[in-house]
């Protein structure tokens, strides 16, 4: 457990900490935040066509509302923690590879979902929109990668445990 922690922390250090350069935000941050603001905004067309997208700026060409995605928003930093948590848990390199594809098309499903449910909010009571924001989604994004990490961990390869990789059957 404290070899976990360890890693665990090191890895949120150093991975926050190359988020933070200027490097990383122009070829990974603003890159990726423009990918979720199209990805949810091609999600939200499906069903409205008023729906346009410039960079990272979701609006609606019906009404004056747009949102932009921000650094903080874009999840990243939860996607960021669920590779620290697969990685730094001992598991055979497969299993943690498999488990870091999956986990993060899970988080950054639900990022599109919330996305969409915000800007939908939005147009219709800023004060909601305001609270959904900063206090429902914050959470729900967050338990969505400790659920995504106790699945993933739930699916570990059982079998000897001195090898130091799998959970005892």
């Amino acid at each position: 457990m404290r070899r976990f922690l360890i890693v665990f922390i090191a890895l949120l250090a150093v991975s926050f900490g190359f988020e933070l350069t200027p490097f990383a935000q122009v070829y990974v941050v603003t890159p990726w935040t423009d990918a979720v603001a199209h990805v949810s905004a091609a999600l939200m067309r499906a069903f409205d066509s008023s729906i346009s997208t410039t960079g990272n700026v979701i609006a609606s060409k019906t009404s004056a509302f747009a949102v932009s995605i921000e650094a903080g928003c874009n999840g990243l930093e939860a996607t960021l923690v669920l590779i620290a948590a697969i990685v730094a848990f001992p598991a055979p390199w497969r299993h943690r590879l498999r488990g870091i594809a999956l986990g993060v098309l899970a988080v950054q499903a639900l990022n599109v979902v919330r996305v969409a449910s915000l800007f939908y909010l939005g147009q219709w009571n800023r004060d909601v929109f305001e609270w959904a924001h900063l206090y429902v989604w914050q959470a729900l994004i967050m338990l969505d990668v400790l659920v995504v990490w106790v699945v993933w961990m739930r699916w570990m390869p059982r079998g000897p445990v001195g090898r130091g990789f799998a959970v005892p059957a």
